[in-house]
């Protein structure tokens, strides 16, 4: 047996460390929510000196503070980012809720976000004048037009493959942009926000053009593999983020990295 002022203080101890344990809320003793992404500016990248940064970041990770979650954020090629959470060795990602990814993950209601998409074109196409009177998917069909995307875009296998669009993939994303400069394709269909820092990277803008026709919007959900127990909070999540919209929270985030679209 413990006698005297050790003993005190030894029990005052132990009730300190139960009291700790039973006042931190649930959620965060519990484990981080494990998000994957690709490494795509301004949605989610990191600074040269590690710091997470993007308005699809700052978006998602306020509306999990806001419920207590924490969370941590890893790059990875956008088609091993959905493999990770297909098999369970991530919790989540942020993208278009396709019914292949609800297989293997859920999702909330609203979308948080509603990416607009424009058609690109090359300075030079002998089909400009056709391409720049697009007024839908259907005409970029009937034209029979070749698109050049990135692998993984479910948007495009959603609208576009699925119509029997031809279509040619790169691995990577900034190089959709060298594809499209090199003709391997007549369009592309990307964000102008995220396509022009890309596009002058690789030294092609004087051999692209953006053109004035607006297809539809991409609309991105927080996707959970089914699995994980935080699944079940996405119906929260979903109110968390009106929230942050009826405050102008979202919104003032956006504007930090996007001017007016």
């Amino acid at each position: 047996m413990i006698f005297g002022r050790a003993g005190r203080w030894l029990s005052g101890l132990c009730l300190a460390a139960v009291l700790l344990v039973t006042l931190v809320p649930a959620s965060f003793a519990a484990d981080p929510l494990r998000v994957v992404y690709p490494d795509y500016w301004p949605f989610f990248t990191r600074t040269v000196e590690g710091r997470m940064t993007g308005f699809f970041y700052e978006i998602v990770s306020e509306a999990l503070g806001r419920m207590g979650i924490r969370s941590t954020w890893r790059a990875y090629p956008w088609s091993r980012c959905q493999a990770l959470v297909r098999s369970g060795d991530a919790d989540a990602m942020i993208t278009v809720a396709t019914a292949e990814r609800l297989a293997y993950a859920a999702t909330h209601e609203d979308p948080f976000y509603l990416k607009r998409l424009k058609v690109f074109t090359t300075v030079d196409n002998p089909r400009l004048a056709e391409i720049r009177n697009i007024r839908s998917i259907d005409d970029i069909d009937r034209l029979g037009l070749v698109v050049v995307t990135y692998h993984g875009n479910g948007w495009n296998d959603k609208f576009i493959r699925s119509r029997g669009i031809k279509t040619y993939e790169s691995p990577l994303l900034k190089n959709v942009w060298l594809m499209l400069a090199n003709r391997r394709g007549d369009i592309a269909i990307e964000w102008p926000m995220a396509a022009w820092p890309l596009i002058e990277e690789g030294g092609v803008a004087n051999r692209i053009v953006e053109t004035d026709v607006s297809l539809e919007a991409m609309p991105f959900h927080l996707l959970i593999n089914r699995d994980c127990p935080y699944a079940e909070r996405l119906p929260e999540f979903n109110e968390v983020i009106k929230q942050m919209k009826a405050e102008g929270q979202i919104e003032a985030i956006v504007g930090k990295y996007v001017t007016k679209q």
